[in-house]
């Protein structure tokens, strides 16, 4: 190792070590103003309109992004755009969150006076408790640090660090104080890897005509066309009035050939080699708990019923995982 490489690394930890030590710090520090900033938000009927300059900017928009993306409508407003024309975006039933490490921003200082008017309740992200920012808001979090990373003390990097995990921890609070749930999470992320993972299980299932069942009278070389023209390795078997009575597998069908002969065989009905009251599911259950399910039961298909145990469909296991929902 280098010199040059050695001296490159110790920076890096230390860079790091003065970071979290910044996120640390907030721990000890948050307080009622932190509740009165979470209730503001849940009491909000507006938007969650998130501001900052330079660096702060950057991380407004992130902030303003998980809040969006966890039931919280929100959006970045730029401050030098909003004195020069676009105010009419905050409304008189938002609140306003303002990140400025010193509270003297002048783009966002030049704000205030409008948010005032126009009503708006106003949360500070600062570092300076005395400042003009932190003296107008409603409520003031303390996002104050030791020190920047920044050898020189300079560059944001410690301060945008401690405002981007405040930010987050505010979020989150938030999510369970409004009750956001995974099927919530779901709608709001329909595309991508994350999207597919949290489909719920219609999305996903053999419905209709593609759900293998058969009557309970029904007789094994019916039974065997049915499990053969669905390919799922299974069928449900349902009475009269279309309700589920039970399943019969593949397995079922191997081990019945070893232990009787034949012909024997071929003359049973489904209600005589059914395996009663099987596993069934909701088709608004999360495909990854169908999953969960499966896998504790060691079965490769689910059978979704409604209410009234009418079949709606089959869940498999290869299903969930040719679709990339895992």
């Amino acid at each position: 190792m280098t010199q040059e490489t050695a001296t490159s690394l110790e920076l890096a930890r230390k860079v790091l070590r003065i970071e979290a030590a910044a996120i640390l710090g907030l721990v000890d520090r948050l307080d009622g103003a932190f509740e009165r900033a979470l209730q503001l938000l849940f009491e909000c009927r507006g938007r969650a309109i998130v501001t900052g300059m330079g660096k702060s900017g950057i991380i407004s928009r992130k902030i303003a992004a998980t809040l969006s993306s966890t039931g919280t409508p929100a959006f970045f407003l730029h401050p030098a755009e909003a004195i020069h024309g676009d105010l009419g975006a905050i409304r008189e039933d938002d609140v306003v969150i303002a990140l400025s490490h010193s509270g003297e921003t002048e783009e966002l200082i030049k704000l205030l006076e409008s948010i005032r008017r126009i009503g708006a309740k106003l949360i500070a992200f600062t570092g300076s408790a005395k400042s003009t920012l932190a003296r107008a808001a409603d409520v003031t979090l303390d996002c104050g640090i030791a020190e920047e990373a920044c050898p020189m003390n300079l560059v944001p990097t410690a301060s945008t660090t401690a405002s981007l995990a405040l930010g987050d921890a505010l979020a989150m609070c938030l999510l369970v104080r409004k009750g956001f749930r995974e099927e919530q999470f779901a709608s709001l992320h329909p595309g991508g890897k994350l999207g597919r993972k949290l489909m719920s299980v219609d999305t996903a299932m053999h419905g209709g005509d593609a759900a293998p069942r058969v009557a309970m009278a029904a007789i094994m070389p019916d039974i065997i066309h049915e499990m053969t023209s669905k390919r799922l390795g299974m069928t449900a078997v349902v009475d009269r009035d279309g309700r589920l009575q039970g399943v019969f597998t593949d397995g079922d069908l191997r081990r019945l050939m070893i232990s009787r002969p034949p012909n024997a065989v071929l003359a049973l009905t489904a209600g005589e080699v059914m395996t009663p009251n099987p596993l069934t599911i909701r088709r608004d259950m999360l495909a990854v708990e169908a999953l969960r399910i499966m896998e504790a039961h060691k079965i490769t298909s689910v059978i979704v019923v409604d209410g009234d145990r009418q079949v709606e469909g089959v869940v498999h296991l290869h299903d969930l995982w040719r679709t990339n929902m895992f």
